[in-house]
């Protein structure tokens, strides 16, 4: 599915098209709509670049305690704890 933004509409925002797809992408991951791997994948950015990109805007990581227990348990699985 395409959505559709007019070109007016674009123009009223003063971005570029690549902006305000990033502006959406991280409103959606800030709403806990889409993971941070949607929002990467959707906007080409790097890990970095994306965390670097919601330091920006005072946009805090989504991860809560299942995420870090997942975590926890993966280094365990590799040794590393």
């Amino acid at each position: 599915m395409s959505v559709v933004i007019p070109d007016d509409i674009l123009k009223a925002t003063k971005m570029t098209e690549d902006e305000l797809e990033l502006e959406i992408a991280i409103m959606l991951y800030k709403q806990q709509k889409i993971s941070s791997g949607k929002v990467r994948a959707w906007t080409g950015l790097t890990v970095i670049e994306f965390q670097h990109e919601l330091a920006q805007r005072g946009v805090n990581l989504n991860y809560d305690v299942e995420d870090f227990q997942s975590d926890v348990n993966m280094l365990n699985s590799l040794g590393l704890l």
